[in-house]
């Protein structure tokens, strides 16, 4: 099932986004669907990370350095 969302765009943002749909070929609504997936795992991830911080640090993972060592 489907769900049509309507949104209000600048005329701004609108003819960046009708430039960018002609220059790479895609449809606007492709575009819309790819980049609000991409900023909905972004803000997920940053929960994610957030709700870990502190035990991550107690672990003594505090850079990605850290991270890269205890998964590798």
């Amino acid at each position: 099932m489907r769900t049509v969302l309507s949104v209000s765009l600048s005329e701004e943002v609108a003819a960046e986004l009708d430039a960018y749909a002609r220059t790479t070929g895609r449809n606007k609504s492709d575009i819309v669907k790819e980049s609000l997936g991409i900023f909905l795992w972004e803000a997920r991830f940053k929960g994610v990370k957030s709700r870990l911080a502190g035990k991550a640090k107690m672990a003594g993972v505090v850079t990605e350095e850290d991270v890269f060592k205890a998964v590798s």
